[in-house]
Parts: structure tokens; C-alpha cells; sequence
């Protein structure tokens, strides 16, 4: 499966758990996305939901995604 990665973009009301700019995998939540939401790993280190939009989508190269998944 392909991975998916936001970029934060608004970090209001989470100054402590997202970082603006800061790219951040998805973790797969289909029921989440139902509702409007995405699912990463914040700042604190553990996964929890985000309203989609505090995010915009990105595609990134092959070789960048290799990189961010290996980090």
C-alpha cells in the first residue's frame, strides 16, 4: 500500500502536537476520513485524529517518501 502524508498547514488549538510545515504520515483510518479527519503521529509520538483541515494532501516523490518512512 502507498503511503499518504499531509503537510500541517494550521496548528491552532494544537500548538503542543503539530507543527506548522511539518510533513506527517497518514495512518490508514477509513471511518476517520468518513468523518473528516486523519490520523498521525503528533508530536507527543502516539497517533491521534485531526480534523483534515489542519492538513493539506501531498504527493512527494518516490525517493522522499523512502526517506520519511526510513526516519
Amino acid at each position: 500500500m502507498k503511503k499518504r502524508f499531509v503537510l500541517c498547514i494550521d496548528n491552532k488549538d494544537y500548538e503542543a502536537s503539530l507543527i506548522p510545515r511539518k510533513i506527517y504520515e497518514v495512518i490508514p483510518d477509513d471511518q476517520a476520513e468518513q468523518d473528516d479527519f486523519v490520523r498521525v503521529i503528533d508530536e507527543s509520538g502516539e497517533d491521534y485524529l485531526y480534523n483534515k483541515n489542519h492538513f493539506m494532501f501531498v504527493e512527494l516523490p518516490e525517493e522522499v517518501e523512502r526517506v520519511l518512512v526510513a526516519a
